[in-house]
C-alpha cells in the first residue's frame, strides 16, 4: 500500500463521504443497530455520531493505516469505546455467531474479494443478526451502465479499488435470504458514482 493510498485518499475520501445530505443515510441506517456491533470498512470513523446512544463499543475493521489515523479525533470525540482491527474483510478473525448486526456504508465496492467479505460477514452474524449498509454501484439506467463498465477501470485506480458498477442487491441475495432494500440516487448527485442502496440483510434465525 504506497503513500497515495495511505496519505492523499483517506483526505479525499473523507472528504467526498462528508457531505452533509449523505448524513441523513448514515443517521436512518444506523438508527436500529442493535447489541454486539461490527464496522467492516471503518475508514475516517463518519458513522460513529449516528450510532445509537445504547451502542457504546464498536469493532471495526479497515484494511487502511491511513483511515484510522485520521478517526482517532472522532473516535476520542464519541464516547465510543472502538476496538480498530487493521485488516481486510476477507478474513476475519472473530468467531462465528459473535455479532448481532454488521454495518457497511460505502465499503463494498472496494473489497478485492467482495463475495468471500459478504461470506465472512454472514458468518460472525449471530442467528437473526442483521447486515445494515449503503452502498454506491450499478445504476438501474442502462445507459449509465454503460459507462460505469467503462469507467470502472479508471476508478479502480484513482479511487483505491472501487468499483461503480457492481449489483450491491444481487451481491448480498446470493448470501442472505431476507433483504430489506431501496435503491435511489440522491438529489444533486450523478447516477454514475452515486446510485445508492441502502439495506437489511437478516441471517436465518435457525
Amino acid at each position: 500500500m504506497g503513500f497515495y493510498s495511505q496519505v492523499i485518499f483517506p483526505h479525499l475520501l473523507d472528504w467526498s463521504l462528508s457531505a452533509p445530505n449523505l448524513a441523513k443515510y448514515r443517521q436512518e441506517l444506523l438508527a436500529n443497530v442493535t447489541g454486539e456491533v461490527l464496522e467492516i470498512g471503518f475508514g475516517t470513523g463518519l458513522n460513529l455520531p449516528y450510532y445509537p446512544c445504547e451502542i457504546h463499543k464498536i469493532t471495526t475493521v479497515d484494511v487502511n493505516p491511513g483511515m484510522n489515523a485520521l478517526a482517532n479525533k472522532r473516535i476520542s470525540d464519541s464516547g465510543i469505546t472502538v476496538e480498530q482491527l487493521l485488516l481486510e474483510s476477507e478474513n476475519l478473525p472473530m468467531a462465528d455467531n459473535t455479532f448481532d448486526s454488521v454495518v457497511s456504508t460505502w465499503t463494498l465496492c472496494s473489497i478485492a474479494n467482495v463475495q468471500q467479505a459478504l461470506k465472512e460477514i454472514y458468518r460472525v452474524l449471530k442467528p437473526g443478526g442483521r447486515f445494515f449498509f449503503v452502498e454506491h454501484g450499478l445504476s438501474d439506467k442502462p445507459n449509465v451502465q454503460v459507462w460505469q463498465h467503462r469507467l470502472t477501470p479508471i476508478q479502480k485506480v484513482i479511487a483505491d479499488g472501487c468499483h461503480l458498477n457492481r449489483d450491491i442487491q444481487k451481491l448480498v441475495e446470493q448470501h442472505f435470504d431476507c433483504l430489506e432494500l431501496k435503491q435511489f440516487t440522491p438529489e444533486n448527485f450523478p447516477d454514475l458514482v452515486a446510485h445508492l442502496y441502502q439495506g437489511v440483510a437478516t441471517k436465518k434465525a435457525t
